[in-house]
């Protein structure tokens, strides 16, 4: 049971508060709670399902788009939450209910002085076995996409070596099928995932005696299940930095290049390190991209995606503080990327079935793989 609910920006500041029972809690619980109560599982993840619902209404969050939208957070947060205990939490079911902000929205609540985006008539599909879709929906193409969202963790030491590779994946689906239709899906390799978490609209058992998903899926898009896959081995790109530095002047030099091919483009591909305090300036060239040096002193390298003819390689100095000979301290280089059209995990989808459907529906499936916190230190 949750007695109250904050909204913090990223210093720290209430942005919003919610009382959710008689007895009001301080917002000293804050601090309190980011230090002693982040292990109770249930209640972080409802706070995600909020943080989700909100993005995807806002269209992001930050601090922002909060103050900008007050009546409707709070409006969302009514129907969320029922005196402590989750309540309505699927998108689809509270865009029925409160509509999502928009240009008409605000100029009608400035013309009619009244605020509520909240509908008269409460949605059919809350009283249904299937609260998360909507009753009967007609849709004039019968299509469903399946598509592998993967980000990549890394850390490569100063030799090169992997210490650790990770990656965190979410099968996200677009649906727009008709009726009620039942769905199954299975991999060809499940047993490779990790830490799985699942849509409501997700069957237990199913997948606990088979590992295959079979579900009701919720008319438009949606994340169907998101999991880990540990110990991975093989990473897509190399960067190797190299620094030395005597008499005040670091010299500095970085590599890029395909470590392991995934038979698919490499695009997007950026460079970041902070430049140490003690660096009073800098002089970078690249081969290859662009460079820029940005007001809190952090290098971005943009590379874009890897040329055949050339390693992308950038060069120069770095001019130390008065009576510093060497480089007291080595960045770490954060490394962006993206890979379309594969999941580097090797997670595969098998197959697709459908049931209750008039007639066979299309079917797409996708993969994509870009970098989290991919690290290279130096």
């Amino acid at each position: 049971m949750l007695q109250c609910i904050f909204l913090l920006s990223d210093s720290g500041e209430v942005l919003l508060e919610k009382q959710l029972t008689g007895h009001r809690v301080d917002r000293s619980i804050c601090a309190w709670f980011w230090e002693q109560s982040i292990a109770q599982g249930d209640s972080f993840k409802f706070l995600c399902r909020v943080a989700d619902v909100l993005s995807d209404y806002l269209g992001g969050l930050n601090e922002d788009l909060i103050k900008d939208n007050f009546v409707i957070v709070y409006e969302l947060l009514d129907e969320m939450i029922d005196n402590g205990f989750p309540l309505t939490t699927e998108p689809n079911i509270l865009r029925e209910m409160i509509a999502p902000p928009n240009i008409v929205s605000k100029v009608l609540s400035v013309v009619t002085g009244t605020s509520s985006n909240v509908s008269n008539t409460l949605p059919v599909a809350t009283a249904s076995c299937v609260p998360w879709r909507k009753m009967d929906p007609k849709n004039t193409s019968n299509e469903v996409y399946v598509d592998l969202v993967e980000e990549m963790d890394a850390i490569i030491s100063r030799d090169g070596t992997l210490v650790k590779c990770e990656i965190y994946g979410e099968v996200q689906v677009n649906s727009h099928l008709s009726g009620l239709p039942d769905l199954t899906l299975s991999f060809a390799n499940a047993s490779i995932l990790n830490d799985v978490r699942f849509h409501p609209c997700v069957r237990l058992r199913p997948w606990e005696s088979q590992q295959i998903l079979s579900f009701v899926p919720p008319d438009g898009q949606f994340k169907l299940m998101s999991y880990r896959v540990k110990k991975l081995k093989n990473i897509p790109i190399y960067v190797k930095p190299q620094l030395s530095s005597d008499s005040g002047i670091c010299r500095i030099s970085v590599l890029v290049g395909i470590k392991n091919d995934p038979r698919k483009p490499i695009d997007s591909i950026t460079v970041e390190f902070q430049l140490p305090p003690c660096v009073l300036s800098a002089n970078l060239t690249p081969n290859h991209g662009t460079v820029n040096i940005l007001a809190n002193k952090t290098c971005s390298w943009s590379i874009g995606r890897l040329p055949k003819d050339k390693a992308p390689s950038l060069s120069g100095t770095l001019v130390l503080a008065a009576g510093l000979e060497r480089l007291p301290v080595f960045p770490t280089f954060q490394v962006g990327f993206r890979v379309m059209g594969t999941a580097l995990s090797g997670l595969q989808i098998d197959k697709l079935d459908f049931k209750n459907l008039p007639s066979r529906p299309y079917k797409g499936f996708r993969g994509l793989t870009r970098a989290g916190e991919y690290q290279v230190r130096s």
